[in-house]
């Protein structure tokens, strides 16, 4: 959608305060832990754009709170899963060889939207190290949240969901479906059936460039909108923009997607 057709789809002047007044209408409030799925688009012409999200977010939770959402980077990562789009198969080689080792600060992030993208960019935001599907967090729990997060347990129990797992996260989503519910990944990792795939991702490892190697759990979150269909609670629901949102408490939301997947095998 062009800015233009933005504004003429956006009835009223939107800004960071406007927003922020949504927020605290949803029942997000100060020292609250809210992890943020967004679509920028969806929430019309706001004056500041992401910026305006950004600081609308982080002054609605304050310091006190923390703010954390997604900061994937899959484009660091093994090329023969590559789809969207594909690269030749003579240059995979190359790329193991030659792709720029995962950096918190440089790596960019790979359809995660521009809220998130801002978010990045904030001096006090920190990522964890791993370097396909990190995740980025502001505010008081950022930095023992992200402190860890090992290579071959993206979203298991040493990652920083399970850290987040037991607090009490509120998950956001602006605009955007259950299958970006990356806590529900959480809920695959923990099944005893559970299956892995080779995986890669360029790395520095004692001040060397590496492709390193690991197995990755086999994931499927377009499963995810049916077990949010199937969860028993009601999910608080607003508008953030324009955009129609959804807030829910993340731990039972997870602990229903363990039990659902269980009883819900894959055929």
């Amino acid at each position: 959608m062009s800015e233009l057709m933005s504004i003429l789809n956006t009835p009223e002047f939107q800004s960071k305060d406007s927003l922020k007044t949504q927020l605290k209408e949803l029942g997000i409030q100060e020292g609250d832990q809210l992890m943020v799925h967004s679509s920028l688009k969806s929430m019309g012409w706001i004056a500041g754009g992401a910026q305006a999200a950004v600081e609308a977010l982080m002054e609605t939770v304050t310091g006190s709170g923390t703010l954390v959402m997604p900061s994937q980077s899959a484009d660091n990562s093994d090329p023969v899963y590559w789809m969207e789009p594909p690269i030749p198969e003579n240059w995979h080689a190359d790329l193991r060889e030659n792709l720029p080792a995962y950096d918190p600060y440089l790596t960019g992030l790979r359809g995660m939207g521009k809220i998130a993208e801002c978010f990045h960019r904030h001096p006090a935001t920190i990522r964890s190290p791993h370097p396909s599907h990190s995740f980025m967090a502001w505010g008081a729990d950022a930095a023992e949240w992200m402190r860890d997060h090992p290579i071959e347990d993206s979203f298991g129990e040493g990652s920083p969901l399970a850290k987040m797992m037991k607090a009490e996260v509120k998950i956001l989503f602006i605009g955007v479906g259950f299958d970006s519910c990356t806590a529900l990944h959480y809920a695959e990792f923990a099944q005893d059936d559970r299956t892995t795939s080779p995986q890669g991702a360029a790395i520095m490892l004692n001040g060397e460039r590496i492709w390193q190697r690991f197995e990755c759990v086999d994931m499927d979150s377009d499963r995810f909108p049916e077990i949010a269909k199937d969860f028993p609670c009601e999910f608080r629901t607003g508008k953030l923009g324009q955009a129609e949102v959804k807030l829910v408490a993340m731990k039972p939301l997870v602990e229903f997607g363990i039990q659902w997947l269980q009883e819900n095998k894959k055929q």
